[in-house]
């Protein structure tokens, strides 16, 4: 089994993001997942992601908060324990509208460049 304490977690630079802090969870090291990585996002008020599109499909799930994320045209709103799956090559985008930090958690396959 891996653990990884909150407290332990590793701040990382996610691209074309903005307003935004994140932590990897759990993925990218020898002994950690093989398949895919997890990621915790805090979105301040304004903050967001995108628009942007990758080949790999993704799965968010909003922890706290609420985010509308844009795919496939349109305009959703989640908001605790709302997930959603995006799938690759399709452009999102992620914005938080309101005056409270959103948190958010990010499943994603390894790209393979890290494999």
């Amino acid at each position: 089994m891996k653990v990884t304490r909150f407290a332990d977690a590793k701040p990382y630079v996610a691209p074309l993001h903005y307003g935004m802090q994140a932590l990897r969870l759990q993925g990218f090291d020898t002994d950690g997942p093989t398949q895919f990585w997890t990621g915790l996002s805090h979105f301040l008020p304004d903050g967001g992601a995108g628009p942007d599109a990758s080949p790999l499909e993704k799965v968010y799930v909003v922890l706290s908060g609420e985010l509308t994320v844009r795919a496939g045209g349109q305009d959703t709103v989640l908001g605790p324990m709302d997930s959603c799956c995006i799938p690759g090559g399709e452009e999102r985008e992620v914005k938080n509208t309101g005056n409270h930090v959103a948190t958010m958690l990010v499943v994603m396959p390894y790209p393979e460049s890290a494999k």
